[in-house]
């Protein structure tokens, strides 16, 4: 799994015109899943994203969790992270998970950080989505699972 996780004063997520997803200060995270993903990495890469150490504390210092701060997370569902542009010019999908595991795996990630706690908002999954955000920082990671750590 590949998570894009970006610390936002706010975010929201619409499909054809319509917000569906909002959230103030916290964490947007873009979720990608690849064939390869098991089911312990959804496990990892959430307690990863919930507990990084990314927003200020009283001394301006990354130092803070998004559990810290009570903050909400916006979780979109995003197969091109996995999108291989090493040859040619076209991207290749070919370790991208398939839609129905790539759906099982991103319901569970968001059920993870849910029970860890957190508010969290979704996108809609194999939709036309548009992602708005204000990045703060701005600070932007990468998160990988253990599979996927270079």
């Amino acid at each position: 799994m590949i998570a894009v996780v970006q610390r936002v004063k706010n975010s929201s997520v619409a499909v054809d015109d319509e917000t569906i997803g909002a959230i103030g200060q916290g964490l947007m995270v873009l979720l990608g899943v690849a064939d390869t993903d098991d089911v312990p990495e959804i496990d990892f890469l959430a307690e990863k994203a919930v507990n990084l150490r990314i927003f200020e504390d009283e001394n301006g210092k990354m130092n803070r969790s998004l559990l810290d701060i009570g903050g909400q997370m916006l979780v979109v569902s995003q197969f091109t992270l996995l999108g291989d542009c090493s040859k040619g010019r076209r991207p290749s999908f070919i370790h991208a998970a398939a839609p129905e595991k790539a759906e099982d795996y991103y319901q569970k990630f968001v059920e993870k950080v849910r029970g860890m706690g957190v508010s969290v908002e979704t996108g809609q999954f194999r939709a036309m989505m548009d992602v708005s955000l204000v990045n703060h920082g701005p600070v932007t990671m990468i998160l990988k699972s253990k599979n996927h750590a270079e």
